[in-house]
């Protein structure tokens, strides 16, 4: 990935829908029992997601520049709001792996001579100089994904730029992958590596640069990542620097019990497994990792990417979509969705998810917005709003206020060049305060979560405030749509 240090940021047609259709407004009735539950992305709103599920829990970590954190929740739903954990933080760490530190990856394995599995992460971080990027492991103590966790090593450390590392199950025998310039470490565009494992956190033996040609850019191959299905494993990566729009994901396969360091064994796919969908406004889907559904029976992927075409590493934030397979046995993935687009729970999931209010919701009544002040609407956001339409206004001390049943709410909007910095209050309580300003521009973007709330009815106000930041060239403040979550459900 062309990352700078100044960058501390960081499979495909479903067979069976992934999404349902969105209900308008006036459609929206209590679910009945027995409609599926759903979610919407964004369900984080930063990158390079990592997730697993186990023991009915979904696992979440992604790139956080500074530390590694984790997500835990019983509902794919619950994700947007549960509360991230910090498991490893680099100013407590050796300066020379305490900051750009990226891509995390969890695995679960047993070392040699030991009776019982710990959890491991593999991250990616420097001393502040992209180009001294290492790869490390931590350990955890004991059999919880949640840690807490020791550091153990750095790994495969070949003396040049190496990121995205994670080991891989061919023939028996574990392998570390990761990305790396050139062929042989010679220069030229970053390839994917493979070398034996001794432990989940050494290497040792050849190293085998593999043959990952296919892509949409010929610069990068980056965040390799496998899954296995019917006796084959899919060693997916994504191409194109990750800034770029056309960032996408492609695969190469192997006999699950073959040999990966035989090259002649290696199978070379030539359709991409997913890439941008303009018609969606999804741009650069890719850095992914592979979980199962609660109860095992789905495959599924997390990705990042972002509603904008820009050339930029901000606002890539997580989703999340069903893995098909065809007749021939490779992975199918639908078209990405937009943000916003209910999509059906994985299996075993229990729901019930969250509830969205749209900013045209307009009322006195529960679930409804109630405008105070000069407010504008209109459809010109496309894609990057909420069933392509907000609200917004600069006029200081103009209010938006949502009326709701529930234990916890999130408020989603545009955020942008010239936007301002809102007051938000609940229940009539001192506001907080927060800017909206984002340069470039970028929707449906999770902006403020509330504490949980005693259940019973509450008000939530947006409050124009005048102020901005320095940097933004004006004051306006947005509403899109808020998520609902009610605990009593369960």
């Amino acid at each position: 990935m062309l990352r700078t240090a100044l960058m501390m940021l960081t499979a495909a047609s479903v067979l069976v829908a992934s999404s349902v259709p969105a209900a308008h407004p006036s459609d929206e009735t209590d679910a009945a029992a027995d409609e599926p539950a759903v979610f919407r992305a964004p369900l984080d709103p930063d990158a390079d997601p990592f997730m697993v599920t186990v023991d009915g829990r979904y696992h979440l970590m992604t790139t956080q520049g500074d530390r590694l954190t984790i997500k835990s929740a019983e509902s794919i739903a619950d994700l947007p709001r549960a509360r991230v954990r910090t498991i490893w933080r680099g100013a407590d760490d050796d300066p020379s792996r305490s900051t750009q530190i990226w891509a995390p990856a969890l695995y679960r394995s047993t070392a040699p001579g030991e009776s019982s599995p710990r959890w491991y992460v593999y991250y990616t971080a420097s001393d502040g100089v992209d180009a001294n990027h290492r790869m490390y492991v931590l350990e955890s103590e004991g059999d919880d994904p949640t840690g807490p966790y020791h550091f153990k090593a750095k790994i495969a450390d070949h003396g040049t730029y190496m990121i995205d590392g994670e080991p891989i199950t061919v023939g028996g025998r574990q392998y570390f992958t990761w990305s790396a310039p050139g062929r042989g470490f010679e220069g030229g565009p970053q390839q994917i590596y493979l070398q034996p494992m001794d432990t989940p956190w050494s290497t040792s033996g050849p190293v085998v640069a593999l043959p990952v040609e296919r892509g949409t850019c010929p610069e990068v191959r980056e965040g390799p990542t496998s899954i296995v299905h019917d006796g084959r494993l899919f060693l997916t990566y994504s191409s194109c620097d990750t800034g770029k729009p056309d960032y996408s994901v492609y695969a190469i396969s192997i006999d699950a019990d073959g040999d990966p360091t035989d090259l002649a064994q290696w199978r070379t796919h030539d359709r991409p497994l997913l890439q941008r969908h303009d018609a969606a406004g999804v741009f650069g889907p890719g850095h992914h990792s592979f979980f199962r559904s609660p109860d095992g029976t789905e495959d599924w992927i997390a990705y990042h990417a972002k509603n904008t075409s820009e050339y930029t590493y901000e606002w890539r934030s997580t989703r999340a979509a069903r893995v098909g397979w065809d007749a021939e046995g490779l992975p199918l993935i639908d078209p990405p969705v937009a943000l916003g687009t209910d999509v059906v729970v994985p299996s075993g999931d229990p729901g019930p998810g969250s509830r969205a209010i749209n900013d045209f919701d307009e009322g006195t009544g529960l679930f409804e917005v109630e405008y105070a002040g000069e407010w504008h609407s209109g459809t010109g956001c496309g894609h990057q709003c909420y069933r392509g339409d907000d609200h917004w206004s600069w006029t200081t001390g103009s209010t938006a206020t949502i009326r709701f049943t529930g234990t916890q709410i999130a408020l989603f909007s545009v955020r942008d060049v010239g936007n301002g910095i809102a007051g938000i209050s609940v229940d009539g309580r001192p506001e907080e305060l927060v800017d909206l300003y984002s340069r470039p521009r970028s929707g449906q973007a999770q902006h403020w979560t509330s504490r949980l709330l005693p259940p019973g009815e509450h008000t939530v106000t947006v409050r124009v405030t005048g102020r901005k930041n320095p940097a933004s060239g004006g004051t306006v403040v947005s509403l899109d749509r808020a998520e609902v979550w009610d605990d009593r459900a369960r």
